[in-house]
């Protein structure tokens, strides 16, 4: 089991769910509306570690963290 943590504006609580792929990841919240919106512009991390590729093998225990983008001044 992974966990999915959702930080900045993104007001929703850590996921526990199985997932052997950020791939799997991302097609669990797809199936959300609200969540939908920030899939393809959020940045993510797998255990603190940025990360590119839907293709990024997860493993049990891993925290996947989606970053969304942030305006600054």
């Amino acid at each position: 089991m992974i966990s999915v943590e959702f930080l900045g504006p993104i007001q929703k609580p850590v996921l526990k769910m199985e997932a052997s792929s950020l791939q799997d990841v991302a097609d669990v919240l797809r199936q959300d509306d609200e969540m939908a919106q920030w899939i393809d512009s959020c940045a993510v991390a797998v255990n603190d570690t940025l990360v590119a590729s839907l293709n990024t093998v997860l493993k049990d225990g891993d925290k996947v963290s989606l970053l969304p983008p942030v305006c600054g001044g």
